[in-house]
């Protein structure tokens, strides 16, 4: 078919048509450079046709974006007069109208770049037009690199290259040389002249000559500078003005800004805002497109630059700032920071407002600081990674390695870092194989791609998506992967109007998942499909609409979709009919295959920062618009990093940590810390981290490490589970060598030294000689020794000889005995040598111990104890001369020797059994010496503890009961113990009555118990050999005297037969005695068996008394009736809270009082002393409470006296006597007095009413006696502080408290005499006889 070519004459490329042909015709190259609306873009392909270039080929015409590729053909055919598709077609990704006609064919840039895969020289075409070369796009600046290499091969082939007027010299070098580059020819647009006015912020708002410094200095903000600068153009002709900005945020916050403008200037009355950027949706962009009546103020990102053209525009505000996609080398991550724009997008941007008339640019920056920006803005490949750009030429064969990349001809050549970057993320994809990123030359076969690498190539998608769609084909979740690809390849589908984003967020909630944005993407797609099934195709658009879904995206979603179906069915992966995603279902398998493609896009929660640390070290947060915004999970992988104010990750999911290492084993980076053996695992274990790009994706695992470092392993294995005994192992060789080394340990601690083992390198040489050299762990070792044995059973065992080092032969193990004899007892002794830093707390284990039961505890003596063994003999005697005054010590200098000499002595001259160390050695020292020392003089405190014995007290069982050096104080400490031991030896004790299958019986009356005589002594039987003392007597037996004895409690009447003052047993060879009494338990009486007479005295007579009070009748109502009026007036004013208690009281002391010294130890002379006591009772009541009353009524009188003074130079006299006053008189003390000391009270009394009457003019000569008083009451009650709980102060401690009574009484009223003469030097005497030890 022929056409007819013709020209539109307005077109100012027209003009130049016969310029434009000429150069084509005599050139292979031809730069034409016009700006936008001069009509290059449409005629150019015309004049091609016109000179026969479309004969015999096709004129091939590229467009950046898809829809300017479908226009401009329309255009053309409709110029032409043909169909669309005949001789005028186009192609693109998703659709394509070329026939076998057709001479000119629009396409993306991406379409020939698929094409030169197929066909390298591009022979269908006989020309090619590359337009809008000046945005500078990796496909385009790939393409302009690609045509000059093939030139040479294509000469035939011309090459057209329209552009703006931004930098057109570049690409006329880029094609000749500085000398002679290709030819450009200019066309002008149709424009009008640009007023350029410069505003800058730090500028005052009216140009006053006297704006003062401060003024210029502060810079404004830039909203109210753009209000500023669309009041300026309102005073000017009608027209719409169009503002540049960085991004959607200050979009919005100016829009906000200017409607509060324009209400308050008339001249903008009636004016429109309206918003422009990529993300609004179609009815928005349609209100930029097609202006109305009214006045417009269009606000816009750089879209608007030379994508889009604004019609109308007659005023520009640029703001001089945008958002520039820039690659971070550092973080690995495509940044979207603000930056000043260059000087040709500033023009461009001026440019704009000059199409339809005169215009004015105002820009909101100095001039000088537009002659300081760079010309240029950098092109799209020096800006972003270049993985896809290495992957189509690695595909094509143009390049093999990362030096083909950098020899190719770009017009700018990247930096090699980021060519580095590309192969990088090619390699962490798998497209290309690990050599790839070390081989510096191009060429070699090892440097192709890897399968992967050539199933994506294929992929018209990111790498990254095309990656997530490879594995998917591993994983059976092929459909709901493409359906992601597809989703992220395209803008988001879900819009929010600016006017209802609350309502279009509550509709796009529905599809979100807490886990998974990509989830979100897939519930959307399946209700989209299920939606579109049911409704008509008009429903189903006004369904989007509502729903706040741009409908043209769902159908380029479905359209990508189906390619990337139809793209992958060659490469294997294909997928069933099924329209629906299922999102649970594959749930794991579709985040596995999204990992894959994202594996340098994950991070792990910062708790303490509350943000992701992700690879390589950057810093990122999840965008305030996911899903998992609020859930912070602790893994998560984003689809993309995209740094505005800050790193933002979008459209994220949470992933397991684990996939990672599962999809990327290659990648990851294993470290190993803390290798050790473990007992449990019977193998050395570690600690493995697991990094990918540096993000810990499992921060400590344990592993064996036999697998990872077996050389250490085995040297672990035989020093921890050999050498150290660390091992549960049932090798008969293993437990005889461990003992063998106990043998030589225990030594050691006996002698206290350290060198007599030999050391663990020893021990270590033995087996690493014998032990197989693939040993590395139990089970490993087990396999190896079960042959080896075979041949020799004794290869791994030890040889004393081998354990001791051999200045260990003149040691003496008899001076370091395992048994102490002492009065017939064998006790075991045990070792422990702990050695300590001088100047550190010593170890209380430290030294010999000996292990002592409690039953015979009370029978050890302290002396022989203190003469230690004789191995330490030595140490002890020179620590003991070093610990004399100084005076004495210098006489025997030098100390160790004389220690030597005198132990020699000792040990042949003395006897540890019957004598006592410190005086044997002060004869032995006066022997060797002829100096004396004086008794007294050996500071035991300044003795190493290492030095004396340790007592280590168990019961019958074995079980620990108390420990400590000081032997009289363990005994004082665990008298109760020993006291019960006692009694259980005896068979006194319930648990030792009680039958094997019954119920504890009671003792009878007769005083035989239930259970019998044998039963007592088959239970002394079965406790034989429980103790730790070694003996050889005879079994232990139970005389008659025991026969009657059983502790018990809550006894009301004599219920105990006979009592026997005296018991006894033989145990181990050694007598045990003890003796019973009954014991006052305030409401009833028990039964015990105590360790010495003395203690059963004090107790028997305490309930003796108690029970004969529980058994005579009560007489506190007969004594109140009885009583004077005086007595009832004194009596209602006592301490006990009632007058019965009271009378209790006395009763008790009345009781006391009639028990005789001797007690009763039978029922018969219980009785008997019952009826005496029945008898006398009232009357020895009536005695008691006339005391009592005298008592009492001193007391009051006393009181008074004290409330009424008030002079403070008495205050210390005052508060004594109160003291005093309440240790008398207190509820309770008539019978804790007891009868005896009752009577005295009336004159202890007296006595402090006398001192009352002489206190005020006797006050120094009181304060002297006073002192005394104190010291001895301080003295007296240390001591009854330092009885045990539970230990009653025996008769001589209660003897001091009286005599300091009877002191008061000759220091402050002498006149009324003394029981006894009384002093402080007798009562100390007496104090220190009642602390003496028994």
């Amino acid at each position: 078919m022929t056409f007819h070519i013709s020209y539109p004459a307005e077109l100012p490329v027209s003009e130049r048509r016969e310029d434009i042909m000429a150069a084509i015709a005599a050139n292979q190259v031809t730069i034409i450079a016009g700006e936008t609306g001069s009509g290059k873009t449409t005629q150019i392909p015309k004049m091609c046709l016109e000179l026969g270039l479309g004969d015999n080929g096709l004129v091939g015409h590229t467009q950046p974006r898809r829809l300017a590729a479908r226009t401009v053909a329309e255009r053309i055919a409709e110029e032409l007069g043909v169909e669309i598709g005949e001789e005028v077609g186009f192609q693109v990704r998703f659709t394509g109208h070329v026939s076998r006609n057709t001479k000119v064919k629009l396409m993306t840039d991406g379409i020939l770049l698929a094409e030169i895969q197929r066909d390298k020289l591009l022979r269908k075409y006989n020309a090619i037009i590359i337009d809008e070369a000046h945005e500078r796009s990796l496909n385009i600046d790939f393409i302009l690199g690609y045509l000059k290499r093939i030139l040479p091969q294509r000469p035939d082939l011309k090459v057209i290259i329209t552009s703006a007027t931004i930098d057109p010299e570049r690409f006329a070098n880029h094609f000749g040389t500085p000398e002679q580059p290709a030819p450009i020819i200019e066309v002008s647009g149709r424009t009008f002249p640009v007023e350029i006015r410069y505003r800058p912020l730090s500028q005052p708002k009216d140009d006053q000559d006297d704006a003062s410094d401060d003024e210029l200095e502060e810079d404004r903000d830039p909203l109210d500078a753009v209000c500023d600068a669309v009041d300026e153009l309102a005073a000017e002709a009608p027209g719409d003005i169009l503002v540049f900005f960085s991004g959607e945020r200050e979009i919005r916050d100016a829009a906000d800004a200017l409607q509060s403008r324009i209400q308050s200037n008339r001249k903008l009355a009636g004016t429109e805002v309206l918003p422009l950027f990529a993300r609004l949706s179609l009815q928005e962009q349609h209100q930029v497109f097609h202006p109305g009546s009214k006045r417009r103020i269009v606000l816009a990102t750089n879209v608007a630059e030379t994508s889009l053209t604004v019609p109308g525009i007659k005023y520009v505000i640029d703001t001089g700032t945008a958002r520039i996609s820039r690659y971070s080398h550092r973080t690995k991550v495509q940044r979207l920071p603000i930056e000043r724009v260059s000087q040709a997008s500033a023009n461009q941007r001026s440019g704009r407002c000059g199409r339809v008339s005169d215009g004015i640019a105002i820009r909101l920056y100095s001039e000088e600081d537009f002659e300081s920006r760079p010309s240029f803005t950098d092109p799209e490949i020096l800006r972003t990674n270049l993985a896809a750009v290495i992957l189509q030429m690695t595909a094509m064969g143009v390049a093999r390695g990362p030096k083909d990349v950098e020899n190719f001809p770009f017009v700018e050549p990247p930096e090699s870092r980021a060519i580095n970057d590309g192969v990088t993320l090619l390699r962490e994809l798998g497209a290309l194989p690990a050599a790839q990123a070390s081989n510096a030359q191009g060429g070699s076969k090892s440097s192709g791609l890897t399968a992967v690498g050539h199933q994506l190539a294929q992929l018209p998608v990111d790498p990254r998506l095309g990656r997530m769609i490879v594995e998917a084909g591993k994983r059976g979740c092929v459909r709901e992967v493409m359906i992601l690809a597809a989703a992220l390849t395209i803008q988001d589908p879900r819009e929010r109007p600016t006017d209802k984003q609350q309502l279009a967020a509550e509709k796009h909630n529905r599809f979100k998942d807490e886990n998974s944005d990509f989830t979100g993407f897939l519930n959307l797609w399946n209700y989209l499909q299920e939606r579109q099934q049911e409704l008509s195709s008009s429903a189903f658009r006004r369904l989007c609409r509502n729903e706040f879904i741009n409908y043209l995206r769902v159908r380029e979603w479905q359209d990508l979709f189906a390619q990337l179906r139809q793209l992958a069915r060659p490469l294997g992966i294909s997928l069933d009919n099924n329209r629906e995603a299922d999102p649970v279902g594959n749930h794991e398998g579709i985040h596995i295959s999204l990992l894959s493609g994202l594996l340098s896009h994950i991070g792990i929660l910062d708790e303490r920062k509350r943000e992701y640390a992700g690879a390589r070290g950057s810093r990122f947060a999840i965008f305030p618009g996911s899903a998992l915004f609020k859930k912070s999970p602790t893994f998560v992988m984003a689809a993309e990093l995209v740094e505005t104010s800050r790193l933002w990750a979008r459209v994220a999911a949470r992933f397991d940590p684990l996939w990672a290492e599962q999809v990327a084993p290659d990648l990851v980076k294993r470290s190993y810390s803390e290798p050790h053996w473990s007992t449990r695992q019977g193998s050395v274990m570690a600690y493995e981290k697991v990094t990918l790009y540096g993000v810990p994706i499992i921060a400590q695992r344990r592993i064996n490490y036999g697998r990872v470092d077996p050389v250490l392993a085995r040297e672990l294995f035989i020093r921890h589970a050999l050498v150290e005994g660390d091992w549960k192992t049932n090798h008969k060789f293993f437990h005889r060598n461990r003992a063998l080394l106990l043998e030589v340990e225990e030594l050691e601690a006996r002698m206290r030294r350290r060198d007599l083992m030999v050391d663990d390198e020893t021990l270590f040489d033995f087996y690493d000689a014998r032990i197989g050299a693939d040993v590395v762990s139990e089970r490993h070792f087990d396999k190896w020794w079960k042959d080896a044995r075979r041949d020799h059973p004794d290869l791994l065992d030890y040889d004393k000889s081998l354990l001791i080092s051999d200045d260990a032969d003149d040691l003496d193990d008899s001076a370091y005995p395992k048994i102490w004899l002492h009065k017939g007892f064998e006790l075991p002794l045990s070792y422990e040598f702990h050695p300590v830093a001088p100047g550190s707390a010593p170890n209380p284990s430290d030294g010999v111990t000996a292990e002592v039961p409690v039953l015979f505890l009370n029978q050890l003596d302290d002396a022989p104890f203190r003469w230690l063994i004789p191995g330490q003999r030595v140490e002890l005697v020179t620590a003991l001369i070093k610990s004399l005054p100084k005076q004495i010590r210098k006489n025997f200098v030098p100390a160790p020797d004389v220690a030597r000499q005198a132990t020699a002595m000792l040990e042949t001259d003395f006897d540890p059994a019957t004598d006592e160390l410190e005086t044997a050695l002060e004869l032995a020292l006066r022997r060797l010496r002829g100096a004396i020392v004086p008794p007294g003089s050996w500071n035991w405190d300044a003795i190493p503890p290492h030095l004396r014995v340790s007592f280590k007290v168990v019961d019958s069982s074995g079980k620990l009961v108390g420990e400590g050096k000081d032997l009289p104080a363990l005994q004082e400490q665990l008298a109760p113990a020993t006291r019960r031991a006692i009694a259980e030896s005896l068979g006194a004790t319930p648990a030792t009555t009680a039958p094997a299958g019954g119920r504890k019986k009671h003792v009878s009356d007769g005083g035989t118990p239930a259970g019998g005589r044998a039963q007592n002594a088959a239970v002394q039987g079965s406790r034989e050999g429980n103790s730790g003392v070694h003996g050889s007597g005879p079994q232990p037996q139970v005389t008659a005297s025991q026969a009657g004895i059983a502790e018990q409690d809550g006894l009301t009447e004599w219920t105990v037969g006979t009592l026997p003052q005296e018991v006894s047993s033989v145990v181990k060879g050694h007598t045990v005695t003890g003796y019973p009494a009954l014991v006052d338990s305030g409401t009833a009486v028990s039964l015990r068996v105590f360790q010495t007479p003395t203690e059963q005295q004090t107790a028997m007579r305490g309930g003796v008394i108690r029970l004969l009070a529980l058994r005579v009748p009560a007489p506190d109502r007969y004594v109140l009736e009885h009583l004077s009026n005086n007595e009832k007036l004194t009596f209602s004013q006592n301490p006990h809270g009632s007058v019965s208690a009271l009378i209790a009281d006395c009763a008790l002391a009345a009781v006391d009082k009639l028990t005789p010294v001797a007690l009763p130890w039978d029922r018969t002379s219980f009785d008997a002393l019952y009826e005496r006591v029945r008898a006398e009772l009232i009357d020895t009541v009536f005695s008691v409470t006339a005391v009592v009353e005298r008592i009492l009524a001193s007391a009051r009188r006393i009181e008074k006296h004290l409330r009424e003074s008030t002079s403070l130079a008495l205050i210390s006299a005052l508060n004594d006597i109160r003291s005093q006053l309440e240790n008398l008189v207190f509820p309770g003390f008539v019978a804790q007095t007891g009868y005896a000391q009752l009577s005295q009270l009336p004159r202890y009394l007296a006595a402090i009413e006398k001192r009352l009457e002489r206190l005020p003019g006797n006050v120094q000569r009181d304060g002297l006696g006073m002192a005394v008083v104190q010291r001895l009451e301080d003295d007296y009650d240390d001591a009854v502080a330092a009885l045990l709980p539970g230990r009653r102060a025996g008769h001589d401690l209660t003897q001091v408290r009286w005599m300091i009574e009877e002191l008061r009484v000759s220091l402050f009223a002498v006149e009324l005499g003394t029981a006894y003469s009384v002093s402080e030097k007798r009562i100390r005497t007496a104090l220190n006889k009642a602390l003496a030890p028994a």
